[in-house]
């Protein structure tokens, strides 16, 4: 039995669920509404304001999904309950980034600003020109927004300018070393 799969996933007041058939499942809260189609082959069950997952048999196949499903179900009630997000910092002279109405604009060593539009549900905050937050319901679109987001200047490995996720460690290597030894004769 997946170790992931079997733990059941507490549902807070102020959220509801809805296991619709065909394994569609609707979770509302005070944060939004999340929808997702999960595998026919998985169970669903809502018992006592808690949700279990259970497979139909001890396949690969099915073993895999066990646990992912447990997993975005479990995502899903975090989200529309607290939300997600994602913090990132940009290091490097001169680089900094400001909101303008909700879109977000970089300056980061390029020739020009590079904007950033939101996509829906999705919000930004820049709590300063060198820090900010992405956050929204969906975990999947917030940790993709923010990779996309870190892609527009990765931090390079001699000096680490670019922008980071908070606490991200880049290793860096070491420059020139110069010449050693003197002239060839």
């Amino acid at each position: 039995m997946s170790r992931i799969g079997r733990v059941p996933i507490a549902v807070p007041s102020g959220v509801k669920v809805d296991v619709a058939a065909g394994n569609v499942v609707t979770v509302k809260g005070p944060m939004g509404t999340l929808t997702r189609t999960f595998p026919e082959s998985m169970t669903i069950e809502q018992e006592n304001g808690t949700l279990s997952v259970s497979r139909p048999d001890d396949s690969k196949t099915h073993r895999s999904l066990h646990g992912l499903s447990r997993t975005l179900l479990a995502n899903m009630v975090q989200g529309v309950s607290a939300g997600f997000t994602k913090r990132l910092e940009i290091q490097g002279v001169g680089y900094r980034v400001a909101k303008v109405g909700e879109n977000l604009v970089f300056q980061v060593g390029f020739s020009h600003p590079v904007q950033v539009n939101p996509p829906s549900g999705i919000s930004f905050n820049v709590e300063t020109p060198v820090r900010l937050s992405v956050s929204g319901i969906d975990k999947q679109l917030v940790g993709q927004v923010a990779a996309n987001i870190r892609f527009i200047r990765k931090p390079e490995p001699y000096k680490g300018k670019g922008i980071r996720y908070s606490g991200e460690v880049v290793r860096m290597k070491a420059g020139k070393a110069g010449k050693v030894g003197g002239k060839k004769k």
